[in-house]
């Protein structure tokens, strides 16, 4: 686990800046505190920083072929890099070191852009070809590194692991991208490939990209998707059999390390499931950690000991308090543009507590998107049977009168909360699903933004991102549809983007075994039934799982790693909100609405609506202004100006 940095002169071999080049690569020495190195050559700079996992005494960044013609600087690991050094050596490749980065160099050089067919792993890379003239990055299949890009109007192409070490140049152009914006305050994130500023770009999960002197323009290619293609036919029991023993494999794969390895163990079926398979392979007791709440509404510790004494691991829990609030300037550091999830609070605290026994940890991620685990999956196929029953010209004038009427009820039971689904019934299967998972919906967002904003956006709807993925989907099925734009939008955007900063905060590495890409793909051609059956999410994995783990793990209601925000923002914190969102910051960008902000928080801290997701997503957006860009300048765009 590293941090990579570059600098290429696409226009020709001019002198690249050393000093400029440093303070990039050293913005990014909490991913790699170990060592920290840089080369140059005319018209190419690359930088490193290494967090030692793999050949510890002789894996250092940048790496070179033997002749010293093609050189890489990486972030990740090649899992099945020792078979690829005997297939590489076979041909006719010498290596000089032990660790998974070599084998980058000579994967290019035998199969040029190919290369990444043959990787199994996470990975962010940029290898340089000086005889070819040539920049070729890659990003992993699922997204799990990050890769950040932009192109400078003097020719030079930057590329980094965060935003941060772009933001260091000072031809950087930090004009905010408003479409992102819009997107920010419908998902909570800003989905790839944007950023929340205007000229920087993140490379698509299962992308590469190739650069070459004289290119001005930037044309990413995608060399692999989720397929989602069927298998023969399964039983229930041979599913669940082949299941846990691919999941045995993908997990065993992952262990590679010469340093202390452990494990998140939250006590939900996903990370229980990878304790429970890395405890039949190893020899010495796994190391987990678990995050634990006062309030017992969030707290899902006690299921976590379960898994701990089945297994017998050496377990450490600590819990999250209040004054976690102070980590909002703390997150807006590490994320370098908005992002809303508030689990960001207890994962950043369970990699700090992992680091301070292990090097790399073992996480759960993923198991949700795989196998249907998300609650709002269950709603979905159910609002898609009514769908089925009516042509949306009957739906939608008469689920959306029904949704226009029937009251705002956030503080009754979920089954009487009926006003999301039958606007949700009142649109397409995509506009639904979008409804379903947006922070603010669409009526929330227009009156939060003022004229001038929703003017400058010139109709352009945060939905288009979901419907872009839809378009050119592989599958049709209603339930696979939806999980192909968790997995393209939500898995890469929230989940493994918070993972990432978070464990890189502490320099720790984390891995997910269940985004092995052979699992993925094995798990996309099972049948949406083996999935969620019967409003019973992760079927399948639930029966492959039930000889290893208590049924109170497997089969109780699924809780997530949250926050209790709307109780935080009607106590404790409730005057710290105010005048956070009702100060300067967000009121001199133009963009808000600040009497829609007042009545928010009003009504919120009265106890008449729960406001509380949306307060948050304003909190970290006004966090972000404050400690990233440092600005109080208007933003819309009008006046479309930079921000200094």
């Amino acid at each position: 686990m590293c941090g990579i940095a570059g600098v290429f002169d696409t226009r020709g071999g001019s002198e690249i800046n050393r000093n400029l080049l440093h303070c990039m690569n050293e913005t990014l020495t909490h991913r790699g505190p170990d060592e920290g190195e840089i080369y140059i050559e005319p018209g190419i700079g690359l930088g490193h920083r290494r967090l030692s996992i793999m050949d510890v005494s002789s894996g250092q960044q940048p790496l070179f072929n033997e002749d010293g013609s093609v050189v890489v600087v990486f972030n990740g690991e090649i899992y099945n890099f020792r078979k690829l050094v005997k297939e590489l050596t076979a041909l006719g490749h010498q290596f000089r070191t032990h660790c998974d980065t070599e084998v980058i160099v000579h994967a290019w050089e035998e199969w040029g852009e190919r290369c990444v067919e043959h990787f199994s792993g996470m990975f962010a890379f940029g290898v340089w070809d000086r005889n070819r003239q040539t920049l070729f990055m890659a990003r992993d299949r699922l997204g799990i590194k990050p890769f950040y890009y932009t192109l400078l109007d003097n020719g030079l192409f930057l590329f980094a692991s965060e935003l941060k070490a772009l933001l260091v140049h000072p031809d950087f152009d930090k004009t905010l991208d408003h479409q992102a914006v819009e997107d920010y305050f419908a998902y909570g994130y800003v989905p790839e490939p944007k950023t929340i500023f205007k000229h920087a770009f993140k490379l698509n999960p299962g992308f590469i990209l190739l650069m070459q002197r004289g290119q001005q323009v930037v044309q990413p290619r995608e060399y692999w998707d989720i397929p989602f293609k069927p298998h023969d036919p399964l039983s229930d029991q041979e599913a669940a059999e082949e299941l846990a023993v691919r999941l045995r494999n993908a997990v065993d794969s992952h262990l590679m390390s010469e340093v202390p390895l452990g494990a998140f163990l939250s006590g939900g079926v996903d990370s229980s499931a990878v304790v429970a398979m890395m405890a039949g392979l190893m020899k010495e007791p796994v190391n987990t950690c678990s995050i634990a709440f006062a309030d017992p509404a969030f707290d899902e510790s006690d299921y976590a000991q379960l898994v701990a004494d089945r297994y017998q691991t050496r377990h450490f829990v600590e819990q999250v308090k209040q004054d976690d609030f102070d980590l909002i300037d703390c997150l807006a550091a590490l994320y370098d543009e908005p992002f809303a999830d508030s689990s960001a609070i207890p994962t950043y605290r369970v990699c700090e507590l992992a680091r301070k026994r292990v090097t790399v940890a073992l996480s759960g991620d993923g198991g949700d998107e795989n196998f249907a685990g998300y609650r709002r999956y269950r709603w979905h196929m159910i609002e898609e049977r009514l769908r089925s029953k009516l042509p949306l010209e009957l739906r939608k004038p008469l689920f959306g009168l029904l949704g226009h009427i029937y009251p705002k009820a956030d503080w009754a039971p979920k089954f009487l909360r009926a006003k999301t689904t039958f606007e949700a019934l009142a649109r397409d299967s995509v506009e639904g699903y979008f409804h379903g998972v947006s922070i603010l919906d669409n009526k929330l967002r227009m009156q939060l933004f003022t004229r001038d904003f929703r003017q400058s956006l010139q109709g352009y709807h945060a939905i288009e991102v979901l419907r872009d993925y839809a378009n050119k989907s592989p599958t049709k099925d209603a339930l696979s549809l939806v999980q192909y734009l968790d997995m393209k939008t939500y898995l890469v955007g929230d989940i493994l983007t918070k993972v990432d900063r978070a464990s890189m905060a502490h320099s720790l590495e984390v891995r997910v075994p269940l985004l092995d890409h052979e699992l993925v793909e094995w798990i996309s051609g099972l049948p949406a039934s083996m999935k969620l059956r019967q409003q019973e999410g992760k079927y399948i994995l639930k029966k492959s799982l039930e000889p290893y783990l208590p049924h109170d793990v497997l089969y109780r209601r699924k809780m997530g790693f949250a926050v209790p925000l709307a109780s935080w923002f009607r106590g404790p914190l409730r005057e710290r909100v105010r005048t956070a969102l009702l100060g300067n910051t967000l009121a001199d960008t133009g963009i808000f609405d600040m009497g829609f902000i007042k009545k928010m928080l009003d009504q919120h801290q009265s106890g008449r609506r729960d406001y509380s997701a949306s307060i948050w997503t304003l909190l970290m957006f006004e966090a972000f202004l404050r400690n990233t860009l440092k600005t109080g300048n208007r933003l819309y765009p009008g006046q479309d100006q930079k921000v200094a």
